[in-house]
């Protein structure tokens, strides 16, 4: 994930990094941006586990804390 550092923007918590935003953002456009294929994650936001299917329409708010887990493929 790639933080950046500016006071002047909104931020969220992912996987305990602030990252600063630019809002309005979806899920899908935020995954897109921190260069993660929406598929292929598992995302908690604010204690909730979010389908895939609701990545485009979830809006991100300043102050949301997300847990994002790559899925991984392997015995």
């Amino acid at each position: 994930m790639r933080a950046q550092m500016s006071n002047s923007e909104p931020s969220i918590t992912a996987n305990g990094q602030s990252i600063d935003v630019q809002l309005p953002l979806t899920l899908h456009a935020f995954l897109i941006n921190q260069g993660m294929l929406p598929r292929s994650v598992v995302v908690e936001l604010n204690g909730e586990a979010i389908a895939p299917s609701d990545f485009e329409k979830r809006e991100l708010n300043e102050g949301d804390s997300m847990e994002i887990v790559k899925i991984v493929a392997g015995g």
